[in-house]
């Protein structure tokens, strides 16, 4: 349990970097938010930003905290492993978007950086979760209890 406070103090202060780095898009970027894509707004303030990338990773974080109580070890692993090559993906399809669309490139570096952060939150999610040891859940002489040990 500690290790999962640590970890989500981790992933709140790289979604505040994260929120910084997206609200730190060019002028031009910024203008076009303001006319043209409007639901984007919410990035050019930071912490507004951060706090929508803190609870896209909570999402996350819940989802392969359910997926590692619920499924034996074996799956639970595939599943991490899974989920990670899906955000290895979303990183190379968000990079090639960003150098080839043109309404992209011209939101700035720093911008890109910031969404490129998100996709490396959530791959070390999947690694954090995929090197995690399941308890062992050993009987009692007692038929009504267990009890659940960490190896």
């Amino acid at each position: 349990m500690k290790r999962n406070i640590i970890f989500l103090v981790v992933l709140a202060m790289l979604s505040a970097i994260s929120g910084y780095l997206l609200s730190k898009a060019s002028w031009l970027g910024k203008v076009g938010m303001t006319f043209f894509y409007k639901e984007y707004n919410l990035l050019k303030v930071w912490w507004q930003g951060a706090i929508a990338v803190y609870l896209f990773l909570m999402l996350l974080f819940l989802g392969h905290t359910l997926i590692q109580r619920t499924l034996p070890a074996i799956t639970a692993r595939l599943l991490h492993i899974i989920a990670l090559m899906t955000a290895i993906t979303a990183l190379y399809f968000t990079y090639d978007d960003f150098t080839t669309e043109l309404t992209h490139k011209l939101l700035g570096r720093r911008f890109h950086y910031g969404f490129y952060l998100v996709w490396i939150d959530w791959m070390l999610i999947c690694l954090f979760f995929a090197f995690k040891k399941k308890p062992v859940i050993e009987p009692i002489k007692d038929p009504g209890k267990t009890v659940i040990t960490n190896p």
